[in-house]
């Protein structure tokens, strides 16, 4: 009965401080400057391939997480295992060259929109 009063007095100071967390936002805080978000008419296909391209990245670097994790988890389930470790650290090699790749091209993009002022995922061309 002392554990369900610990959690039941928890629950309640959390509840009590909630109300004022999200009143402490008010209308002057949040201040939108203009529209920048695309609508129907100026979406161009370079918008749909620089949204393609963002969604293979992050889905790549995800997989490549998940697949990292699963080589971990299979490193400590193998137990001493010759066999089974050798393949956890290769599961666990490929998901790190996987994510350094998928980092690099995240960066290369980037490096090379500051550096040449080349928009490469819009394909938009803007004068040095």
């Amino acid at each position: 009965m002392t554990r369900f009063k610990k959690y039941l007095a928890a629950a309640l100071g959390l509840a009590a401080v909630l109300p004022g967390k999200a009143l402490a936002i008010t209308p002057d805080t949040v201040i939108i400057t203009s529209n920048t978000y695309p609508t129907i008419s100026n979406l161009k296909p370079s918008n749909y391939v620089a949204g393609a391209i963002n969604l293979l990245l992050g889905v790549s670097g995800i997989i490549s997480f998940i697949f990292l994790l699963v080589g971990g988890i299979q490193w400590i389930l193998a137990g001493g295992d010759k066999e089974g470790t050798e393949k956890a650290r290769k599961r666990i090699t490929n998901a790190l060259i996987g994510l350094a790749v998928v980092f690099s091209a995240y960066a290369l993009i980037f490096i090379l929109q500051a550096l040449f002022n080349i928009d490469i995922i819009r394909l938009n061309l803007q004068p040095l």
